[in-house]
């Protein structure tokens, strides 16, 4: 008789269980945890948004709507892009995803054979990677370690190149670091991709949370072979509402619509009506409210760690100066003394860094601040 283990799928066995979501089941079990673990806003969904969403379900708006998305939001999306990157999206080149996450599986699924390799850079947000070995794909990671930067790695990345590769994925606001690529990053990635003619995945999640320099997206420049993946999770606080977007070439939208049509059917549909909304909510306030959390956590910590400050998103991904342990056993003793922080590992090839969120609100974020130092202090060499 087979065990019950023996009906699992190879492919799901390569699958680890995120490193992020075991931190999340360890809050629910520790008394007044210092949670700053949790990539999603403190600051609750606008009024506004919220309204139009109880109108939407009150008018009967609960349906299937067509697996693309509404058409009013494609529309909106496209013009919102467009002004925002300079770009010239039409409305068969925009679908509506469940979540950035759903659009880069949609993506992942539409464009990879068995063995095609998947460029991307350590530190990297945990989906780039098992999603990639989960759909057959070659994960090909190219670290960028010290300054998270790109247009100083150019020859590595060109090494990491073979007649395999079908694309790279960019992050920028980046998860888990906050760095945001300068205009030099982007054209070196656009200078590779053209030279290897590949196609660019670019998750755009973080756009709105810029708190220093200027957002520069590949989609204004190599439109032609860049799915550009955003969404309202963040900037809006619609975690749970699963509501995102891709625009990119029609023939790979096309081909993630009716992939979609076999996953997840469409995106929420009274999220789809409040998203319309959403786009018209002046969101800056709340932006610079997480400016000043990055500001706190960066001078909180800077003296006995080292860090490269954060442009943009709401992580920092410090690594302790002199320790006595090694950092993932400083992580461990964080942990055990309430402070929800990941471990590097999660997140990167190396184990020498850990994330801290500071999507909550400051006070939390200053006695989490205190005790980290305090236990650098106990452990420091």
């Amino acid at each position: 008789m087979k065990d019950i283990k023996d009906f699992i799928s190879d492919k799901s066995k390569i699958v680890d269980s995120s490193g992020i979501r075991k931190v999340f089941d360890l809050a629910l079990k520790i008394k007044d945890p210092i949670n700053l673990s949790i990539g999603q806003p403190d600051f609750d969904i606008p009024d506004t948004i919220k309204e139009e969403a109880i109108k939407a379900i009150n008018n009967g708006l609960n349906k299937y709507t067509v697996t693309q998305g509404i058409e009013p939001l494609r529309e909106k999306v496209i013009e919102f892009v467009n002004r925002k990157r300079g770009t010239k999206y039409t409305v068969d080149e925009c679908m509506i995803t469940s979540g950035v996450s759903g659009g880069l599986t949609l993506a992942l699924l539409a464009i990879l054979n068995p063995g095609d390799e998947v460029v991307f850079f350590d530190p990297y947000f945990v989906m780039y990677k098992h999603l990639t070995n989960l759909f057959g794909g070659k994960p090909v990671i190219v670290d960028t370690y010290p300054d998270f930067s790109l247009s100083n790695k150019k020859k590595s990345i060109e090494a990491a190149i073979t007649e395999k590769t079908k694309a790279i994925i960019i992050n920028s606001p980046a998860n888990p670091t906050g760095k945001v690529l300068t205009k030099e990053d982007i054209e070196t990635i656009y200078e590779i991709a053209k030279k290897y003619d590949l196609l660019v995945i670019s998750d755009e999640i973080y756009d709105e949370f810029i708190y220093d320099g200027k957002f520069f997206s590949i989609s204004s420049i190599y439109p032609e072979k860049t799915i550009l993946l955003g969404g309202f999770s963040k900037t809006y606080a619609m975690t749970g509402w699963r509501i995102g977007y891709a625009l990119g070439p029609k023939e790979i939208i096309k081909e993630m619509i009716k992939l979609q049509q076999y996953t997840f059917v469409c995106a929420p549909s009274f999220a789809q009506y409040a998203a319309l909304k959403a786009l018209d909510v002046d969101m800056s306030e709340y932006i610079l409210a997480y400016k000043e959390k990055r500001d706190i956590v960066y001078e909180g910590l800077k003296e006995n760690f080292n860090i490269v400050k954060p442009e943009g998103a709401f992580y920092i991904f410090p690594s302790p100066k002199n320790l006595r342990i090694p950092p993932k056993e400083f992580v461990e003793e964080c942990v055990k003394e309430g402070i929800l922080i990941i471990p590097g590992d999660v997140f990167s090839e190396r184990n020498t860094h850990f994330r801290i969120s500071f999507a909550a609100d400051n006070r939390t974020i200053e006695r989490g601040i205190e005790k980290i130092n305090s236990l650098y202090k106990k452990f420091s060499a």
